[in-house]
């Protein structure tokens, strides 16, 4: 009973604090404008205009830059910023992918070899950091080198000094380094998985890249952005977007952020060509998962699996409205024995405070609805409209509580982040 009541508590909360959006568009300084448009930059959101910011100023100072983010956000732009802006610009810029070089040739690739090092090393062959010496190099999926390439990388990084591979010269290079990882490195650090010395060495400047959900209307200017770019490209009728199909990409988790929505917008341009993209036409494009279930959005169906969830909620309210009824004769009947009204009251009062507060709660008027015999196959319009009213407030307030964040708010309310996705677009609660 104590679960439910609990439960019951905040559906019924009185506390209401309006939504405000307190974020506003920051003034852009002539040199952030002309980041975005020589690198086809889009979006305006605060945390992205601060990590271009960051790129900027850090640019002419010579320290590493660990840049954050999670896969498809858009990390590989701020390398190129900081290059760009700093004082080798007019030198060499490499990019290397540390995920994508195997493990026994990660080394030679890094820092070049001497020929008949290894087994088909049969010349010697000069590494990244020597091509790369007085320009930037980018380390992306850093977390990805193994420890004793790590290692390596961090003598250079205190002192210019490597060595190739099958060589005992010490070699000398003046390269900035621009690492970037999807990876928590604090964490793997706690696992033996990075070393927590290059960890420190590489973030001296950390810049977060935002991930696309959380970027709000600048997810609007990609998708125009990317269906104008199709458009031309493939010369075909250009595609729009329905405001529902707006709020819903807005609600869309975006596993994988920009690259994902980029995806997506050019097979709607591809497959509705000249169209008018509804809510529905963008969501029969989401992936489905390995569990057959779409990804974390409003469902396809807004009513899918509702009555399922009602018929399992009005179980439970009639559950406990039969045990307080129970309870209450129960109750009586020790009053009578005792020959007086009170008495429960008298020697029980929080017991029967509570339980007085239970019956008195909004749902006894619906309780007493004679039409109601069994939940969700009989309930009327006034039930219905009753039972949405109070769960939309509940997912209004929850949200307010928590700034806006669903995760947190799926959490307080006892559901799953999936179903609070579909209920926010349900109610249009994103507005």
């Amino acid at each position: 009973m104590s679960a439910f009541y609990n439960w019951k508590s905040q559906i019924i909360s009185l506390s209401s604090h309006p939504e405000t959006n307190t974020e506003r568009m920051p003034e852009l300084s002539a040199e952030v404008k002309q980041a975005k448009q020589r690198f086809s930059i889009i979006g305006n959101a605060p945390a992205l205009i601060n990590a271009i910011s960051r790129a900027i100023r850090v640019a002419p100072i010579d320290l590493s830059v660990l840049v954050t983010g999670e896969s498809g956000s858009g990390k590989e732009f701020f390398p190129k910023i900081i290059h760009q802006y700093g004082a080798r610009k007019h030198k060499k810029y490499i990019a290397v992918n540390c995920g994508a070089i195997p493990e026994g040739t990660i080394d030679s690739e890094l820092f070049g070899h001497e020929k008949g090092s290894f087994t088909g090393a049969i010349a010697a062959r000069k590494g990244y950091f020597e091509e790369a010496d007085g320009g930037t190099i980018f380390l992306d999926e850093v977390a990805e080198l193994p420890l004793t390439t790590q290692a390596r990388l961090l003598r250079v990084l205190e002192t210019g000094e490597y060595l190739k591979v099958g060589s005992s010269e010490v070699q000398k290079t003046n390269v900035r380094i621009v690492a970037a990882t999807n990876v928590d490195l604090i964490e793997a650090v706690k696992h033996g998985k990075f070393r927590e010395d290059l960890y420190y060495r590489l973030s001296t400047i950390h810049i977060e890249v935002p991930n696309l959900h959380d970027r709000g209307d600048d997810i609007n200017l990609l998708a125009r952005k990317f269906a104008s770019d199709f458009a031309e490209r493939y010369m075909t009728s250009p595609i729009s977007f329905s405001d529902d199909a707006f709020r819903a990409m807005r609600l869309y988790r975006w596993p994988g952020n920009v690259r994902q929505l980029k995806n997506i917008v050019e097979q709607l341009a591809l497959f509705h060509a000249g169209e008018t993209i509804s809510k529905d036409m963008f969501l029969e494009t989401l992936p489905i998962d390995k569990s057959g279930l779409s990804t974390p959005v409003a469902s396809k169906n807004p009513y899918q699996g509702y009555e399922q969830e009602r018929e399992m909620l009005w179980k439970m309210i009639f559950s406990l409205k039969g045990e307080i009824a129970e309870l209450r004769t129960l109750i009586n009947d020790k009053n009578s024995a005792h020959g007086a009204d009170t008495f429960f009251e008298k020697e029980h009062p929080e017991s029967a405070s509570r339980i007085n507060a239970l019956m008195k709660l909004p749902s006894d008027d619906l309780f007493s609805n004679p039409a109601v015999t069994h939940p969700g196959i009989n309930d009327t319009a006034s039930l219905s409209s009753s039972v949405d009213a109070t769960e939309k407030e509940a997912i209004r307030n929850a949200l307010a509580r928590n700034n806006g964040n669903k995760k947190a708010a799926a959490e307080e309310l006892g559901i799953s982040l999936r179903t609070i996705y579909r209920k926010i677009s349900d109610y249009s609660l994103d507005n």
